[in-house]
C-alpha cells in the first residue's frame, strides 16, 4: 500500500511539470529553430514591433518580410557562435561594460528617489532663516570622539529644554568660527544643500518657527538648528551695478559715499544708465558691459545688496546707493526668474540628488529589499569569532593578508546556492587595503564592521545585478539584443567587410563582371584652366587669342621665357556637365569662359573647353568606394545563402498565421 502512494505521488508530480510546461509552451510557442536553438514568438513580436514602430501592422505580408530578415540574423548569430566569437576577450569585456551600465537604472529605488527628487523641490520653494550652534566633528572621527561630540550638543538641548537662551549658549559655546560675526544666525538658506547636510536640511525643513531641534548630525559635527522664520523662496534676479568703491580713510570713504549720491541723482536726472555706468563704475570688469552682473539667488552676496536686488518691483528699477564691505552700489533690476516647474528642474535636479549622499537613502531602501527578495540570512557569531582573531596591529598595516587556508566559514547566503565565506569577506579586505589601513587609530571592530557593511553592500548589488535578466523581462531582451548585436559585427566584419577590402583580385573580377556598366561617367569636358601673374589687359587679350587657336603646351611655351619669371601656368581637369558651375552653359569644345581679374593679387584666369568625352565606364579606381560597398553586399547575401545550407531553419507556420491581424 505504501509502495502505490509513493507511485500514485510520483505519477502527479510528474503530470503537474508537464503541464507547467505544457502551458509555457503554449503562452509562449517557438516561432521557429535555427540549428535547433529555439527563438519564442515573444522575441519576435517584441523585435517586430520595436523595430517597426507604427508601421508594425502585423500583416502577413510585413511579418513574412520581416521573419525573412530576422531569420537571416540569427543565422549570422548562430555561426558567430560555432566561430567562438563569443570567447573573444574583448567582446566579453564590451558586454559586460554594457550590462554593468545598463544594470544602473534597475540597481536604484526608483520609486524613492523620485520621492527625493520631488522633496528637494518642494522645499526649494521655501527660504528658511536659521540660526544655529555646533560642536565640531568631522565623520572620520572615532566613535569615541563622535559619542563625546554628541554628548555635548545633547546636553546644549537639555540646557535650552530647561529655559536656557539659545543665542547666549551660541554665543559662549558654539564652536562656528564666525559665531562673533553671526551670533549663530546662518540667515536665510533654501534647498538643497551642500552634500553631507541632508540631515540639517531635513531638520529645519520640518522645524516650525521658533523650534529648536537637535543634535543634528553633517559633515561639520552635530548642530542644535533654531528655525527663526520662513518666506516664499526669492528665486533668481538678473541685475546691473554701478560701484564706487569705498575709501581707505574715513573722510575718503566719506568722498566716496558723496560721489555715489551724485551719479544717483545724475540717473534721477534722466541720465541714461549704460552712459552713467561707463563714466562712473569702478568695477573694470563690468562697467563696458553696462555694469552687467547676471542672475544669482540668495546667499551669493552680501545681505544688504541682495535684499536691495530682490527689493526692487519692476524691471529697469534701480536702488539708491547700498553700503557693503566693497563699497556703494547702485543695482539696476534686468529681471526677475521665480523658482521653475517641477518638470522645467526635475532632470537637473535628479542628476544633483545622483551624485548627492542623500541617494545613500535609495540605495539602502534597495539593498534592504534586495535581501528580503534574495533570502538573505545572516550569521553574525561567523563574523564575531573571525574578528576576535584579528589583531589591531596587524590588520591595520600592509602586513596583513588572507588565510591562505580560505575558510569557508558562511558569513550570509541569498537563497540555498549564494553563499559568501570568510574567505570571501578577507579577499575583500585585501582588495580595500587603503580603507583598511585608514583605520589605523580606530577600534579594530569599528574598521571591521565598515568594511562588512561595505562589502555586504556592494555584494547584495552584484547579486540583484546576476538576477536582472530573470527578473525583468526587458532587460534579458536588451542584453539579448546587444550581446548578438556584439557577434553580427564582429562575424560580418571578418567574413564580409575586411573581406571586401582586401581581396583585390575578388573585387576586381566583381566589378569587371557585374558593376562596370553600373558606374559610368556622363558626357565630360577637357577643360583647360589658365592662370596668368597679370591683370594687364593686353597681356590677357594676347593670351586669349592664341589659346582660343593652339594647344595649351604651345601658349605656355609663348609666354614662359627661359631665365624670366613665369608669367603663365595651366592646368587640366575632366568636369562633368553640369558640375563645374563656371562653366555655366559652355558646352562646346572651343568655348572659353569670361576672364576673372583680382586686383590684390594682380592675377587673371579663365578657362577652356578642349574637347566633349563621350559617356564611358568608370574605372574600379574610380568608383572604388561605391564598388567595395556592392561586393559587401554580394559577399553578405551569398554567405547567407551558405548558411542556410549549412544550417537547418524550422518555421512553424501555425505559430506564425496565428499573430496575423490582417
Amino acid at each position: 500500500m505504501h509502495i502505490f502512494y509513493m507511485v500514485k505521488n510520483l505519477i502527479v508530480a510528474v503530470s503537474f511539470m508537464l503541464l507547467a510546461c505544457t502551458l509555457h509552451a503554449q503562452t509562449d510557442p517557438t516561432l521557429f529553430t535555427v540549428k535547433g536553438r529555439q527563438v519564442p514568438v515573444s522575441e519576435f513580436k517584441y523585435i517586430y514591433t520595436k523595430t517597426n514602430q507604427e508601421k508594425a501592422d502585423f500583416s502577413e505580408k510585413s511579418l513574412r518580410e520581416y521573419l525573412e530578415l530576422y531569420t537571416n540574423f540569427k543565422l549570422k548569430v548562430q555561426k558567430a557562435r560555432d566561430m567562438q566569437l563569443d570567447t573573444i576577450a574583448s567582446l566579453k569585456s564590451e558586454l559586460d561594460g554594457y550590462k554593468k551600465q545598463l544594470a544602473k537604472s534597475y540597481l536604484e529605488d526608483k520609486e524613492l528617489t523620485e520621492k527625493l527628487i520631488r522633496e528637494v523641490y518642494d522645499r526649494m520653494l521655501l527660504d528658511v532663516d536659521v540660526s544655529h550652534m555646533v560642536v565640531n566633528c568631522d565623520r572620520n572621527r572615532p566613535a569615541a570622539d563622535t559619542l563625546k561630540a554628541y554628548t555635548r550638543a545633547a546636553n546644549w538641548m537639555k540646557m535650552i529644554q530647561k529655559g536656557a537662551d539659545f543665542n547666549t549658549i551660541a554665543r559662549d559655546s558654539s564652536e562656528d568660527k564666525f559665531i562673533k560675526e553671526n551670533g549663530g544666525n546662518l540667515g536665510f538658506i533654501t534647498a538643497m544643500l551642500p552634500d553631507g547636510y541632508y540631515e540639517i536640511e531635513r531638520a529645519i525643513y520640518s522645524a516650525k518657527v521658533g523650534e529648536v531641534v537637535g543634535p543634528v548630525r553633517s559633515n561639520a559635527g552635530y548642530h542644535l538648528l533654531r528655525v527663526n522664520g520662513t518666506r516664499p523662496a526669492r528665486g533668481d534676479v538678473e541685475v546691473n551695478q554701478i560701484l564706487i568703491r569705498k575709501g581707505d580713510t574715513p573722510e575718503a570713504h566719506q568722498k566716496k559715499k558723496m560721489r555715489a549720491d551724485s551719479v544717483y541723482a545724475a540717473l534721477q536726472a534722466g541720465e541714461k544708465w549704460e552712459t552713467v555706468c561707463q563714466k562712473f563704475s569702478e568695477d573694470k570688469a563690468t562697467a563696458p558691459k553696462g555694469g552687467y552682473l547676471g542672475f544669482f539667488g540668495i546667499n551669493r552676496y552680501q545681505k544688504a545688496f541682495e535684499d536691495a536686488a530682490f527689493g526692487l518691483q519692476n524691471d529697469g528699477d534701480y536702488s539708491k546707493p547700498v553700503e557693503t564691505t566693497i563699497g556703494f552700489h547702485i543695482i539696476q533690476r534686468k529681471s526677475r526668474r521665480p523658482i521653475g516647474t517641477f518638470e522645467q528642474l526635475k532632470r537637473g535636479l535628479t542628476e544633483r540628488v545622483k551624485r548627492d549622499s542623500r541617494s545613500e537613502v535609495a540605495k539602502q531602501s534597495m539593498i534592504s529589499r534586495i535581501k528580503k527578495e534574495g533570502q538573505y540570512v545572516e550569521y553574525p557569531n561567523v563574523l564575531a569569532t573571525w574578528s576576535a582573531k584579528q589583531a589591531d596591529t596587524v590588520f591595520h598595516t600592509f602586513k596583513w593578508k588572507p588565510d591562505p587556508a580560505k575558510p569557508q566559514d558562511v558569513l550570509f547566503s541569498y537563497g540555498s546556492d549564494r553563499k559568501f565565506t570568510v574567505a570571501d569577506f578577507e579577499d575583500y579586505c585585501q582588495r580595500s587595503g587603503r580603507e583598511r589601513m585608514r583605520g589605523a587609530g580606530y577600534p579594530l571592530q569599528e574598521t571591521i564592521n565598515k568594511l562588512y557593511k561595505a562589502w555586504g553592500d556592494e555584494t547584495a548589488l552584484s547579486f540583484e545585478e546576476s538576477q536582472l535578466d530573470k527578473k525583468y523581462p526587458e532587460f534579458k531582451s536588451l542584453m539579448r539584443e546587444y550581446e548578438e548585436g556584439i557577434l553580427l559585427f564582429e562575424a560580418l566584419k571578418q567574413n564580409v567587410w575586411d573581406r571586401a577590402n582586401t581581396d583585390t583580385l575578388g573585387l576586381q573580377k566583381y566589378y569587371e563582371e557585374e558593376l562596370k556598366m553600373k558606374y559610368m561617367w556622363k558626357e565630360r569636358a577637357r577643360v583647360t584652366f589658365y592662370t596668368l601673374k597679370t591683370d594687364d589687359p593686353k597681356v590677357i587679350t594676347k593670351v586669349r587669342e592664341m589659346a582660343a587657336k593652339k594647344p595649351a603646351a604651345d601658349v605656355l611655351k609663348k609666354f614662359n621665357k627661359k631665365g624670366k619669371p613665369e608669367v603663365l601656368s595651366v592646368m587640366e581637369k575632366l568636369y562633368e556637365k553640369d558640375k563645374n558651375k563656371d562653366l555655366g552653359t559652355l558646352w562646346k569644345s572651343g568655348d572659353m569662359t569670361e576672364t576673372k581679374t583680382d586686383a590684390g593679387t594682380k592675377t587673371a584666369s579663365f578657362m577652356k573647353i578642349e574637347e566633349l568625352v563621350p559617356p564611358a565606364p568608370k574605372q574600379l579606381s574610380e568608383a572604388r568606394g561605391y564598388a567595395v560597398a556592392d561586393y559587401q553586399d554580394y559577399l553578405e547575401k551569398k554567405w547567407i545563402q551558405d548558411l542556410r545550407k549549412e544550417y537547418t531553419v524550422v518555421i512553424d507556420e501555425g505559430v506564425l498565421k496565428s499573430l496575423i491581424k490582417k
